[in-house]
């Protein structure tokens, strides 16, 4: 499920920025980018996204950013300088050479110039932590609107394949006097009519006509429809079981389709057929 979600905390030197986006994804796929100094506070944060978040190709960042500071100054270690200095100095004199550029070679050797360290104290670090906890909350959000924007439209969908079900009713008692109409004609162009057991063609027609109802798949589908909205306004992340049941109602309306036997029933099918892998589609971003 898409998402998106970013908050700031600026302590007046530093700026950070913490950002949380997201893409549909089956399962939950966690990528973070994190400064240097937050490399010891990676497991907690996969811990509280992994919490909150159930699915969906996450990414998360964190962006630090000096405001008016001047770059840190590099601190000198004197007594190691002066120990490579003397070092330095007594094998040139043993060599007889020369000794003019000593100090500069000194100055390269390990561990005479050090940088600080960057750091973040346990208050910035708090700070920070309420400004991650405030991107997740508007993250959560993001998905909750785009979450009620799909429920909408899902439920306008079931209710079309729920309207072209009412049509299929209206259409169903239809069936059986054309059905009977056509095997008349055929057998009248056919044979000799007279020849016809009368008794035994009603019996193969009722056999013929009872191999062709839908009442039952007419009854599963209604249900299936109903049982998808009822799971729909569950609280419960129900996108698994709202998937079942899509592929119950998938079934109903192909069977319903193939033993119709009725042109004008097999379009409302095909209707029912284009809603349903909409339904399905959305279905990805549905948690």
């Amino acid at each position: 499920m898409t998402g998106y979600g970013i908050a700031s905390f600026d302590t007046g030197n530093t700026k950070y920025t913490v950002e949380v986006k997201s893409l549909n994804s089956k399962f939950l796929e966690l990528s973070l980018r994190l400064p240097k100094i937050f490399a010891e506070k990676e497991f907690q944060l996969r811990n509280d996204c992994s919490k909150l978040i159930e699915r969906g190709k996450v990414n998360l960042s964190i962006n630090v950013e000096q405001v008016g500071q001047a770059v840190k100054a590099a601190g000198i270690d004197k007594d190691l300088l002066k120990h490579y200095y003397q070092q330095l100095k007594t094998v040139s004199e043993e060599l007889g050479e020369p000794t003019g550029n000593l100090l500069q070679l000194a100055l390269g050797l390990p561990e005479v110039v050090k940088y600080e360290e960057d750091t973040i104290s346990e208050d910035e670090w708090k700070a920070v932590e309420k400004t991650f906890q405030q991107a997740l909350a508007a993250f959560q959000d993001f998905r909750a609107q785009e979450g009620n924007v799909i429920e909408q439209d899902l439920k306008q969908r079931i209710g079309t394949i729920l309207k072209n079900l009412e049509l299929v009713e209206l259409e169903d008692p239809k069936r059986v006097p054309l059905i009977r109409e056509r095997l008349d004609t055929f057998l009248a162009e056919a044979a000799n009519r007279e020849a016809i057991d009368q008794n035994r063609f009603e019996q193969e027609l009722i056999y013929y006509i009872d191999k062709l109802d839908i009442t039952e798949e007419k009854v599963r589908l209604k249900a299936h429809c109903e049982y998808f909205i009822e799971t729909l306004k569950n609280a419960d992340a129900n996108g698994k079981k709202l998937g079942f049941i899509s592929q119950e109602i998938g079934r109903e309306i192909n069977t319903l389709g193939s033993k119709a036997n009725d042109a004008n029933i097999q379009k409302l099918v095909v209707g029912m057929k284009e809603e349903l892998e909409k339904i399905k589609e959305q279905l990805l971003n549905v948690l």
